[in-house]
């Protein structure tokens, strides 16, 4: 796969104009596109700027990211605190991203979608307001691992580090979540499957295909 250097103001614009033109084919009113990437690839950044390239263009948008969709202490961390089983595949609670996002923005949905639910700082319930995305509004859904769900994703952006650079750019603390990203690889294929490939392993010169 070949891929070009861009700035990351020109992929935001870009991702929005492909954003504009998306139709979902299940019939929902709202497109849905995921930004899919280990915490060293900041994929959140990425949706931010698409949600400003969105908004100058006049088209709603909201981002919600996973991390606020963490299970409970008592359920994350069942397993000790660096289990690499429980952070692949227990850690977010699926469960209530389909209930509170996909749902409600999937076909016959009312748009009204809870932005974040759980706060891992507290391990308290966030008790975010419902906030409602009109129809043709876009959810810009980012975090890790997210290509391995069944979710129902118009375009599926996927920000890819090297394995050099996804260790130099995450904090040692959490080198033991590393095995986890190189399972995700080998399972879900997501630098194949992603409808954008963006690699970051220069956070200052990204490169693309889309």
């Amino acid at each position: 796969m070949r891929l070009e250097a861009i700035t990351w103001d020109r992929l935001g614009d870009l991702l929005a104009e492909r954003v504009l033109d998306l139709t979902p084919a299940d019939g929902a009113a709202w497109p849905r596109i995921a930004f899919d990437g280990a915490p060293a690839a900041r994929p959140g950044d990425l949706a931010e700027r698409v949600l400003e390239a969105l908004r100058v263009r006049g088209r709603p948008a909201l981002v919600v990211g996973t991390q606020g969709f963490l299970r409970p202490a008592s359920l994350r961390l069942e397993y000790g605190r660096q289990d690499v089983e429980s952070y692949y595949s227990g850690w977010h609670d699926t469960g209530a991203l389909w209930r509170e996002v996909f749902d409600p923005l999937g076909p016959g949905g009312d748009g009204r979608v809870l932005p974040d639910l759980w706060d891992p700082a507290t391990d308290r319930a966030t008790r975010s307001p419902y906030v409602t995305l009109p129809p043709g509004g876009a959810l810009l859904l980012h975090g890790p691992f997210l290509l391995r769900h069944w979710f129902p994703l118009d375009l599926s952006v996927h920000l890819v580090l090297g394995p050099g650079a996804l260790r130099r750019r995450t904090p040692e603390t959490e080198h033991w979540t590393l095995p986890a990203f190189e399972r995700y690889d080998e399972e879900a294929d997501p630098s194949g499957t992603a409808d954008v490939l963006v690699r970051a392993d220069d956070p200052r010169h990204p490169a693309w295909s889309g």
